[in-house]
């Protein structure tokens, strides 16, 4: 049986970009604050500039950064039937990596990114098939695996997630787990089984809050790495990002110099290329920068996973880059 380092576990989608020129942004402030509104003027036809189709999802899209970084990478997940699917498997096997997948009657995950002028994103995502992984759909005999890399899943999925799990941690699979927005803010409890199971966990600011309140963000390591997870690390945009394994509390600056073009994807980047820093040098600094300059690579782009560097590639980037990292003992 094969031996990969890691097995990602997610949803997979056919993205489309949809670049136009003509829409508006519109600020509503309520007593809640203020939300940004893209507006598209009602009743007629806009033409779009650009189209541009690529495969996303978390669970691909976090496979073709491990891969192109030297690892040896299996995708699970549930495709359908029909051109989409096929066009989802053709990249995939395309970019090495190995498809441990279920096919099904039904739709595969779809997304449309509307983008504007100012790089504003609305995402319309339909998840489709993505939600319905069965654990029949699991060939846990070809589950041979350092790592798991669990993305956000919803529905009869999620529950696939827990009982893979408890299988990580009768096999002696570490697990990483990337929970998104849908799942943090059912809250802790609802995620209790897996996050339990967690040696590292990765989230933005916003999805940490969801989980565990609203805390400096000391508190929020702190009360993180109390469910369970070995270590936890917490991004936030432009802002420092900050981890925490047993011993101290790391933090770091993305760079200032990169221009945003599209965010898409920076999460799966950094949250791949940490874990790959993990595999290869076990060193906590090592895999912040590595995150860092892979997620990089793809806000200066468009498609969530077009520019994702290969290992030299992200090493020369790194040597440009200085990235300096704080840290404190606990």
């Amino acid at each position: 049986r094969v031996m990969y380092d890691v097995i990602t576990v997610g949803s997979a989608t056919v993205d489309v970009f949809a670049k136009t020129h003509f829409s508006e942004l519109i600020k509503i402030i309520d007593p809640k604050g203020e939300t940004d509104l893209l507006a598209f003027p009602s009743g007629s036809k806009i033409l779009i500039e650009e189209l541009e189709f690529t495969t996303g999802g978390g669970g691909t899209n976090t496979a073709v950064a491990l891969s192109r970084l030297g690892h040896k990478v299996a995708f699970l997940g549930k495709l359908g039937s029909g051109t989409n699917s096929e066009f989802i498997h053709k990249n995939l096997v395309k970019e090495k990596i190995e498809l441990l997948c279920s096919h099904g009657n039904g739709t595969s995950g779809y997304s449309v990114i509307l983008d504007t002028l100012e790089h504003d994103r609305t995402i319309l995502t339909y998840k489709g098939i993505n939600d319905e992984l069965r654990n029949e759909d699991i060939p846990y005999k070809k589950l041979k695996t350092k790592w798991f890399y669990f993305c956000a899943m919803m529905s009869e999925s999620f529950r696939t997630l827990e009982r893979l799990a408890e299988f990580a941690q009768q096999n002696n699979i570490k697990v990483a787990f990337n929970p998104s927005t849908y799942l943090a803010e059912k809250g802790s409890s609802y995620l209790k089984h897996i996050i339990s199971r967690t040696e590292l966990l990765v989230l933005n600011k916003e999805e940490a809050c969801l989980l565990v309140g609203n805390e400096t963000i000391e508190g929020l390591l702190f009360k993180l790495k109390s469910l369970g997870p070995k270590i936890v690390a917490i991004t936030d945009g432009k802002k420092d990002l900050y981890v925490i394994d047993n011993r101290y509390i790391y933090s770091a600056k993305p760079s200032s110099s990169v221009k945003v073009i599209d965010a898409t994807g920076a999460g799966d980047a950094f949250a791949a290329s940490f874990l790959s820093g993990i595999l290869r040098k076990n060193d906590i600094e090592f895999a912040i920068k590595l995150g860092i300059v892979n997620a990089q690579s793809v806000i200066a782009h468009y498609g969530a996973k077009n520019i994702l560097l290969t290992f030299n590639e992200a090493m020369k980037e790194m040597k440009k880059l200085k990235i300096k990292i704080h840290k404190k003992k606990i």
